[in-house]
């Protein structure tokens, strides 16, 4: 007989866990395992990475969950691997292989302008292999069933790219940092187009999201590795998430009426982008915006959450 399950005791858990997703393994089942790990009672992930894709995958727990969308929204910088002359049906090597042509000999110079080609404004058409939502299914529902549907084609932003040789003759190696939105499969694709041979990834691996990069990352093994204790210790704080929030400290009075919800007045000039701290003991309350001199609230943690970062930091 099996012996019964032990029931995990989930707790509030409050911060950044930046993880080193391993190959394989999706975002979603990365996120339970370092949730189950940290015994945390409510976790989110900051977009998703593919299961062949490696790399920097921000977590969030308890009140970091609601500057989430920052990570979304960010710049996101990527290595990947890209076989000239073979296309598969998913734009990556998990497809099957729909089309082989001769890959042509290319130089440097040809290199440099599919690089001019494909750096800047753009628009990309979001491939079918995708969670993107269409008449509220994913996209890549459609595509496993062998249906084709029509969607549109999105502005993204290549922001720098680098292209390679790679150790084979049909490799390249690609670096780029691009905008919210665009897939490095599609790029990879269009790249190998370009060059008159098709292509796709062999390998996906993100170095960075916004500020965070892979300096700051831990593996899954190593954190399961770790102790309770050592593990909330590898948690960045909340505010983490906002490096390029404008700090306001409030006292203890205008803190708490700015926690319900109430506007506050002061000598500050307009900005779109506050971080709202309490001063004694100092504890991030929520984001704000500042208008005509008034602190005007935005996503705010709740009280209970302060009070448990402020316990956790004893």
């Amino acid at each position: 007989m099996n012996a019964p399950r032990t029931r995990v005791q989930r707790r509030p858990v409050h911060g950044v866990l930046l993880l080193d997703k391993p190959l394989g393994l999706s975002s979603n089942n990365a996120l339970q395992k370092c949730k189950w790990l940290l015994r945390a009672e409510k976790a989110g992930h900051t977009g998703t990475l593919d299961p062949l894709a490696t790399g920097v995958l921000p977590l969030c727990f308890g009140a970091a969950t609601k500057f989430s969308q920052l990570q979304l929204d960010a710049d996101k910088t990527y290595e990947a691997t890209v076989r000239l002359g073979v296309k598969t049906s998913t734009g990556d090597a998990e497809g099957e292989v729909i089309e082989e042509r001769p890959v042509p000999t290319i130089t440097a110079e040809r290199l440099a302008e599919v690089v001019a080609q494909f750096t800047g404004a753009m628009r990309q058409m979001p491939p079918m292999h995708s969670a993107l939502k269409k008449d509220g299914k994913a996209l890549y529902e459609y595509a496993r069933a062998g249906e084709e549907v029509e969607r549109e084609a999105r502005d993204v932003v290549v922001w720098s790219l680098e292209l390679a040789f790679g150790e084979t003759p049909d490799t390249l190696k690609l670096l780029a940092k691009v905008s919210k939105g665009t897939y490095i499969r599609t790029l990879g694709e269009d790249i190998g187009e370009a060059l008159g041979c098709g292509g796709h990834l062999t390998s996906l691996r993100r170095i960075a999201t916004g500020h965070f990069d892979l300096s700051g990352c831990i593996t899954l093994d190593r954190l399961e590795a770790l102790s309770e204790q050592e593990r909330l210790s590898c948690l960045r704080p909340v505010d983490s998430l906002l490096p390029d929030h404008t700090p306001v400290t409030l006292d203890a009075d205008n803190a708490g009426r700015f926690l319900s919800g109430l506007r506050r007045r002061g000598n500050w000039q307009d900005n779109e982008h506050i971080a709202v701290f309490g001063e004694q003991p100092r504890a991030l309350l929520g984001t704000a915006h500042i208008k005509g001199g008034e602190l005007i609230p935005g996503r705010l943690l709740s009280p209970p959450e302060v009070a448990q970062i402020l316990e956790s930091n004893l």
